[in-house]
C-alpha cells in the first residue's frame, strides 16, 4: 500500500517543480513509510511513497517503461490480488518481467489494454499513467473504493493525490468550504464524486479519468447491476463460501507479517476462520488482534445498540481457530488525549468522523504496526449481507430516506449527534435535509429493477444499494485513512467484486433465511466458528464507556469556551456551555458525540484554517 500525487500541467515544463512535487509527496509519509520517488517529465510530475509489502526489492515507484513512441510512467497503491494470472497472460503476449511485484503487472497490462485494463483487476488500488505517447493523464480506482484518489483540476491540467491535504500543499490548491461541504459533516451524507472542499472532486469507484489537453472526462468501467438469483439455497450458501475462501486465499499473499483483525463478531470471525485454515495447511500461524479498553472485562454495560462485549468472543474465536491472539488494552486518557484526536483530524482531512471510534482504531492500528504490516478485515460484510439493525426495523425500512439517518432519529446507532449542537442560524443555511433528500432521490434511480421481484424485495434491494454506494464508501474511507496514517495495510474481503454482486442479487429471504441477520455468511461459514460466535447478535465497534472518557472531553471542550473562535460559526456555544456543565457519568452518548464533533471541527479549522463559505 502506497500514497501517491501528481502534477499535470500542459502548459509549463515540470523539470524544475521538484519541490513542489516534494512537498506534495511529503504529506503522505504515512501511507509510504519505506521509501520515496518522483518522476518529472515535460508537463507530468508523479510521485509516490512506498508501504513495501509484494517484492521489497522489486516494487520501486514511480514505475516507467520505455516504447516505441514514448515513455509511460505509472504511480500507483493498492493490491492486485490477481497479479499472477495476468503476469501469466501478459507473459503469452510477449510482455517480459523484470520483478515479481504486481505493479509491473498493472503497467504491463496499461500497455497491453489502454483503459480498457481496469475490468480485468481483481483489487483494491487508485492509480494514476502518464502516457506520453498521447500527452494523456489516466486515473482508475477500484470498484468498491477501498483505495482512495482526489483531483483538483487547474488551468491547464490537473493535480491528483491519495489525500486533500496533499493537494493543499501545492500552491494552486486552496482549502475552501462552502455550504454544500459543511452539508456532508452536518448529515452524514456525501454524494459520489464529491467532498467537503470545494474545487475538489473524488475519482468514483469503478471510473476511469481521463486528463487531456481538451479537459477531462471520466467513464464508469462498473457498476452494481441487478440481476436474477436463479440459485437454490444451499447452492447459494455454497458459491459464498468458495467466493470468500478463494478472495481470503489471495489476500494473505503478502512479503511481510500479516494478521487479521478479530473482534469476536461474525464477520471477522469468518475471516479468521477461512485465514486460520490456509495457514494450518501451510504449518504456520496466524496472528489475531482486537482492541478492547481498561476495566471493561468487568464493568460492561450492555445497552440497546452494544449488546455484547467483543472480547469475550474474540477470545473464544482466537481458541478456536488456534490464533496466536493479542488484546490491544485503551484506557480513557489515551483515547482522549488531544495530540491523538488532532492526528486522528489530519488523518481524516475532515470533521466528520466517528469520535472514540475513530480514535481507538487509530490507537489499535499504531500497535498493530509495530508488529505487522498487512492486516485483513471484516468490514464491509454488514453492508453486503445485511448486518445492521436498523435493515430489519419496519420503521428505517418504511422512510424515503438514507437509512442510517432514519436510525440515528431513533437512536439505533453508536454515533448520533444532537441537532442542537448547531449553530441554529447555520443549521437553517445549510438546510442538510433538502440535499439528503436530492441525494436519497438520486441514488435510488440508479437501482437496477428485476420484473419477477415483489415490492418487498425491491425494497431492500434498494437499500442494500444505498449501503454499498454510499454507506460503505464512508466507513472504507474511515478504515483507510486510520490505518494509512500508521502505515498499515488493510485487507477487506467481503469487498471483492464477485461476492459483491452475486450476494447483491440473492433474494433479501435467502439472506435471512434462518430468521436473522447474516444468514448466508453464517451458512457459509458456521463450520469454522464456535457456537458462541454462531448464535452471537450484531454489536457494532465497540465504545468506550468509562466515565473519565467523557470528562476528559468536558475538560478540553470548556477550553473551546474560554475563546471565541470560528468553531462558533457551526458549534452552539450556548450548547457547549450546558454540555461541559453536566455530571460526566450521566452525559448521553449522544451528548458525548456532540463533544467530540466539537472538538473535532476546532482542530480542523486550527489545522487547515478553510475560507468558510456561507
Amino acid at each position: 500500500m502506497c500514497g501517491i500525487a501528481g502534477w499535470i500541467a500542459y502548459d509549463r515544463d515540470l523539470a524544475q517543480e521538484v519541490t513542489t512535487l516534494d512537498r506534495m509527496v511529503r504529506t503522505l509519509t504515512g501511507r509510504g513509510p519505506d521509501s520515496g520517488g518522483r518522476w518529472i517529465d515535460g508537463p507530468a510530475a508523479l510521485g509516490h511513497r512506498r508501504l513495501a509489502v509484494i517484492d521489497l526489492a522489486g516494487g520501486v515507484q514511480p514505475m516507467q517503461a520505455s516504447t516505441p513512441d514514448g515513455r509511460v510512467a505509472l504511480t500507483y497503491s493498492g493490491e492486485v490480488y490477481n497479479y499472477v494470472e495476468l503476469r501469466e497472460e501478459l507473459r503469452g503476449r510477449g510482455h517480459h518481467f523484470r520483478t515479481s511485484s504486481d505493479t509491473e503487472v498493472v503497467l504491463n497490462a496499461y500497455l497491453e489494454w489502454g483503459e480498457a485494463m481496469a475490468p480485468r483487476l481483481n483489487g483494491m488500488y487508485a492509480f494514476a499513467v502518464w502516457d506520453a505517447r498521447i500527452r494523456q493523464l489516466v486515473m482508475i480506482r477500484d470498484r468498491m473504493g477501498v483505495k482512495p484518489l482526489f483531483y483538483h483540476p487547474t488551468a491547464d491540467g490537473v493535480l491528483f493525490a491519495s489525500e486533500p491535504k496533499a493537494l493543499f500543499a501545492h500552491p494552486l490548491a486552496k482549502p475552501v468550504v462552502s455550504a454544500r461541504g459543511l452539508r456532508e459533516f452536518v448529515a452524514f451524507n456525501r454524494p459520489p464524486g464529491e467532498t467537503i472542499w470545494d474545487g475538489v472532486a473524488e475519482v468514483v469507484p469503478g471510473t476511469v479519468v481521463t486528463v487531456g489537453r481538451g479537459g477531462i472526462r471520466s467513464h464508469t468501467y462498473w457498476r452494481l447491476e441487478s440481476h436474477e438469483h436463479t440459485d437454490d439455497l444451499d447452492t447459494t450458501v455454497e458459491r459464498v463460501h468458495d467466493l470468500l475462501d478463494d478472495t481470503v486465499g489471495r489476500q494473505l499473499v503478502a512479503d511481510v507479517p500479516t494478521c487479521v483483525l478479530l473482534s469476536g463478531g461474525l464477520d471477522s470471525s469468518a475471516i479468521t476462520g477461512l485465514a486460520a485454515r490456509r495457514r494450518a495447511a501451510e504449518s504456520l500461524p496466524l496472528h489475531t488482534f482486537a482492541v478492547d479498553f481498561t476495566g471493561e472485562s468487568t464493568h460492561f454495560v450492555p445497552t440497546g445498540v452494544h449488546n455484547s462485549r467483543d472480547g469475550d468472543f474474540a477470545v473464544a474465536m482466537a481458541r478456536h481457530a488456534g490464533t496466536e491472539h493479542t488484546d490491544i488494552v485503551l484506557g480513557p486518557a489515551a483515547v482522549a488525549d488531544p495530540e491523538i484526536r488532532r492526528q486522528v483530524v489530519i488523518a481524516r482531512d475532515s470533521p466528520a468522523g466517528l469520535g472514540d471510534m475513530d480514535v481507538s482504531l487509530y490507537l489499535l492500528f499504531k500497535a498493530i504496526r509495530e508488529r505487522s504490516t498487512v492486516a485483513l478485515s471484516g468490514e464491509a460484510a454488514d453492508e453486503v449481507f445485511g448486518g445492521y439493525g436498523w435493515l430489519h426495523n419496519p420503521v428505517v425500512q418504511a422512510r424515503d430516506t438514507f437509512p442510517w439517518i432514519t436510525a440515528g432519529l431513533i437512536g439505533a446507532t453508536p454515533n448520533t449527534q444532537p441537532v442542537e449542537m448547531y449553530d441554529l442560524d447555520t443549521l437553517i443555511a445549510l438546510n442538510p435535509m433538502e440535499a439528503v433528500a436530492e441525494n436519497y432521490a438520486t441514488a435510488v434511480a440508479e437501482v437496477g429493477r428485476v420484473d419477477s421481484e415483489s415490492p418487498e424485495e425491491r425494497r431492500m434491494r434498494v437499500m442494500s444499494y444505498l449501503h454499498l454506494t454510499r454507506f460503505l464508501r464512508m466507513m472504507l474511507d474511515r478504515k483507510d485513512r486510520m490505518s494509512m496514517a500508521v502505515g498499515l495495510e488493510v485487507r477487506v474481503p467481503f469487498c471483492d467484486h464477485r461476492l459483491v454482486e452475486y450476494v447483491y442479487n440473492t433474494p433479501w429471504a435467502m439472506k435471512t433465511y434462518d430468521g436473522h441477520e447474516k444468514s448466508l455468511l453464517r451458512g457459509a461459514t458456521k463450520q469454522l466458528l464456535p457456537q458462541s460466535v454462531i448464535e452471537r447478535r450484531k454489536s457494532p465497534y465497540p465504545v468506550i464507556q468509562d466515565w473519565r472518557y467523557a470528562e476528559a472531553l468536558q475538560r478540553s471542550a470548556k477550553d473551546l469556551l474560554g475563546e471565541d473562535g470560528p468553531v462558533f460559526q457551526i458549534v452552539s456555544k450556548d450548547w457547549l456551555a450546558d454540555t461541559v456543565t453536566a455530571d460526566p457519568e450521566s452525559l448521553t452518548p449522544a451528548a458525548r458525540n456532540g463533544l467530540e464533533r466539537s472538538l473535532d471541527t476546532a482542530i480542523w479549522l486550527d489545522v487547515y484554517r478553510p475560507e468558510i463559505r456561507m
